[in-house]
């Protein structure tokens, strides 16, 4: 007799797993999106946490029809303030605005190491960059 009697034992396992590892992702995604939510109380947060622990199947779908708007509102805000400060970070180790570009180019074309065609081209592609 083998570890698994038919194709069905290994089917019926793997659903399992399935819902396992689904509901073990909705229980972590609740437990994220109550410690980023700044608007609920930390009493309300704590028997979120409670229901989480005794009934977490059921608390976790309560959850999600309850507050799930919420929940995705809070994930965009939280993508868009990470993406700001990226943006933030990349211009100040990059250090230089349009303006600093544009006179570089200038200081290139007086000095004669750039023709005016490139001059305008450089000009053209930081000012549509801006």
């Amino acid at each position: 007799m083998s570890l698994f009697e038919s194709i069905w034992d290994v089917l019926v396992l793997l659903f399992w797993a399935f819902v396992f590892i689904s509901a073990l992702i909705a229980v972590v995604m609740v437990i994220v999106d109550l410690f980023r939510d700044r608007k609920l109380n930390g009493w309300a947060k704590a028997a979120w946490i409670l229901f989480l622990v005794l009934v977490p199947l059921l608390t976790s779908l309560v959850y999600l029809i309850a507050r799930g708007q919420g929940m995705a509102e809070r994930v965009d805000e939280d993508a868009k303030e990470s993406k700001d400060a990226t943006d933030a970070y990349i211009r100040e180790v990059a250090g230089a605005s349009p303006a600093d570009e544009i006179a570089k180019a200038k200081a290139l074309l007086d000095s004669g190491a750039i023709t005016a065609e490139e001059f305008a081209a450089l000009k053209g592609r930081v000012l549509s960059a801006a």
